[in-house]
């Protein structure tokens, strides 16, 4: 069994956990590092997400972790000894689909381009949504633009102090 069916089978398992509890998953990775081989589970809480209160908890990730480690151990999904670690995709979480800058509209971010926008290859600023298959900017040099979708090659959102 390859790593990816690993990974799809970990995902429809954690789904289920994370489902219980109202959560969604946002990654799942199963892959060597220095320590052994590890399954990596990172969970979101749907909406959102402004606020600490609002985001995946300590207590989120203990539940499904140890839910998960039971249902893993009992299905004997990975094929070798591994570690188990879940986690939230953190403040300064990845962008990757129209979705994401349509619920994070309001929101600080770095877009990262593959071919120059407006003669830039990246902005920072506050997202706008999404507009035609574009994401919508206002950048810090007080203009907004308008971003294909397809020509972002990495977008975070930005931790607003």
């Amino acid at each position: 069994m390859g790593a990816s069916d690993v990974v799809e089978q970990v995902r429809t398992l954690a789904n289920r956990v994370a489902g219980t509890y109202g959560l969604d998953i946002f990654d799942v990775q199963f892959r060597r590092e220095a320590g052994g081989m590890i399954v990596r589970v990172q969970i979101d809480r749907p909406g959102p997400a402004a606020t600490a209160a609002e985001s995946v908890s300590v207590e989120d990730c203990a539940r499904v972790s140890r839910d998960l480690s039971a249902i893993l151990d009992v299905e004997d999904v990975v094929p070798t000894a591994y570690t188990l670690e879940v986690s939230s995709p953190g403040l300064d979480r990845p962008l990757r689909h129209a979705d994401d800058y349509r619920r994070f509209a309001g929101r600080r971010a770095k877009l990262v381009m593959r071919e120059a926008v407006d003669g830039h290859t990246f902005f920072r600023g506050r997202l706008g949504g999404v507009e035609h298959d574009s994401v919508v900017i206002d950048a810090d040099d007080g203009r907004q633009h308008r971003v294909p979708v397809g020509v972002i090659t990495r977008a975070n959102l930005e931790v607003d102090f």
